[in-house]
């Protein structure tokens, strides 16, 4: 297996330190729904997991909530709560969009503000050793002190600068220098320091949280691209600084980022689908094949066609994990359709080629069935390497609002009969009998309203298709 390093910024072989893999994933900031630009990052980094513990590797997997921070302070001010009590209701939230998406739970999610004598412990051990100094209540980071520091990003100090330093206070020693411990301000949550009150920055939490629970060196970390720079130059920094083990890392990844258009999906740009939206209209499998039909690394452009193409495609992929057999000899050979897939995966998870090996197994498994050859154990083949991306094969129930039928039911002077059940079987009830209805319609050659009744059912999601058996409707999505 070989895996891209950003450090490096070429293929390596992946070599664990140990029998368990220590992985850890940047988490969200609690401040506002989570948006398809996550779902995108966690659905991979959830795939890279699911395919390592397939291998055969046990995987310790961590991944962080920062729910301190300037965003969660402003947005919590503006709705007159706690920041806390914000947080911890976009975290909830965070739980239920990963859920639904199919997305395995970590072994940890630390918060930040539950570290913070930890914090307090590493900030006080980097000043100890010269790597950071107070000022004013505020501790920064001493990048002078660290003689590789832009390793990661690949550019030096001069070119760092160039670019414009993270911060630019005129009480630092220097303009690169990061923060490690701001000092409160009036109304803001604080912990009480060695050099006053105040909160942990940004890049000191997933440190300290990383090396609590995984150790001084991790086999992964992962996050998208744009963290890259500052986030994760500095925690090299401050994590090698500290422990004066090199590398804090053995293999850095880093996934592209989604993008709505020319720019990059965020929540400070406000440009964003949220993951609710999105499963509001898509199933979690045609999300997992949109996001996985592009190589991790890849930037990836939201779009209603590649979903609907998803769609589509993990409707084919479930049929085929379905289509009854007959009693005829097996004559598929699933294990080239394995080997297929592996040797995708192992070249740096190249889930694209992955998935084009599903589909071409699936293409064999509905020939062998339409020429009555069993295909039980291709099909079990299927449903295990669709596993490993996250896909269930379940049947996505798209919601038609029954009021909306009935409108257009008495527009088009129908009159429905309510069946018994719940709603869904009530609304598959009265779509049955609009069906009918146009049939009715089209016996009388009164082809005008039989399409009208056709086009109205598109509209809501409703698809008819005429047969030689007769009329046969199924949901889009």
């Amino acid at each position: 297996m070989k895996i891209y390093n950003t450090l490096s910024g070429r293929k390596e072989e992946f070599t664990p330190v140990s029998d368990t893999v220590k992985m850890y994933v940047c988490g969200v900031t609690p401040y506002s729904e989570g948006h398809i630009g996550h779902a995108m990052s966690y659905i991979l980094f959830d795939v890279i997991r699911r395919y390592l513990e397939f291998c055969g590797h046990r995987v310790k997997y961590v991944q962080n909530f920062t729910d301190v921070d300037d965003k969660i302070i402003a947005r919590a001010n503006q709705l007159g709560i706690s920041a806390k009590e914000l947080a911890e209701g976009f975290i909830s939230q965070y739980f239920v969009d990963m859920d639904a998406l199919n997305v395995k739970r970590a072994d940890i999610y630390p918060r930040a503000t539950e570290e913070i004598p930890k914090i307090i412990e590493v900030i006080a051990g980097l000043i100890e050793k010269g790597h950071a100094y107070e000022v004013g209540g505020n501790v920064y980071f001493r990048v002078g002190s660290f003689p590789e520091y832009g390793k990661l990003s690949h550019r030096g100090l001069s070119e760092l600068m160039a670019g414009g330093g993270s911060e630019d206070k005129r009480e630092k020693e220097h303009a690169m220098d990061f923060t490690l411990w701001k000092a409160a301000k009036p109304g803001e949550p604080h912990w009480e320091s060695p050099w006053g009150p105040g909160r942990p920055g940004w890049h000191i939490e997933c440190s300290v949280m990383s090396l609590k629970y995984l150790g001084e060196t991790l086999d992964i970390h992962g996050g998208g691209q744009d963290l890259i720079f500052p986030h994760h130059e500095n925690e090299i920094a401050q994590s090698e600084a500290f422990t004066g083990v090199s590398p804090f890392v053995r293999y850095w990844m880093h996934n592209g980022l989604m993008q709505l258009g020319a720019d990059k999906m965020s929540k400070s740009l406000g440009n964003l689908i949220t993951v609710k939206e999105a499963l509001e209209r898509y199933s979690a499998d045609a999300i997992r094949l949109f996001v996985l039909s592009s190589h991790y690394r890849s930037p990836l452009t939201y779009s209603e066609e590649g979903l609907e193409a998803a769609h589509e495609g993990a409707v084919r992929l479930r049929h085929a994990s379905r289509r009854q057999g007959g009693d005829g000899p097996p004559v598929v050979d699933a294990a080239v359709y394995r080997q297929r897939f592996m040797e995708a995966m192992d070249d740096d998870f190249n889930t694209a080629q992955a998935i084009a090996a599903l589909f071409d197994l699936a293409w064999e498994i509905n020939r062998a069935a339409d020429k009555a050859h069993s295909v039980t154990e291709a099909q079990k083949e299927l449903i295990k390497l669709a596993g490993i991306l996250g896909l269930t094969f379940k049947e996505y129930r798209f919601k038609v609002d029954a009021r909306v039928l009935i409108g257009l039911a008495t527009q088009a002077s129908i009159t429905l009969k309510k069946g018994g059940g719940d709603e869904d079987s009530t609304v598959d009830y009265y779509i049955q009998q609009m069906v009918d209805k146009r049939n009715e319609l089209r016996a009388k050659k009164e082809w005008a309203d039989a399409d009208k009744i056709r086009a109205e059912l598109a509209e809501l999601g409703v698809i008819l298709e005429d047969t030689p058996q007769g009329t046969v409707w199924r949901y889009k999505r």
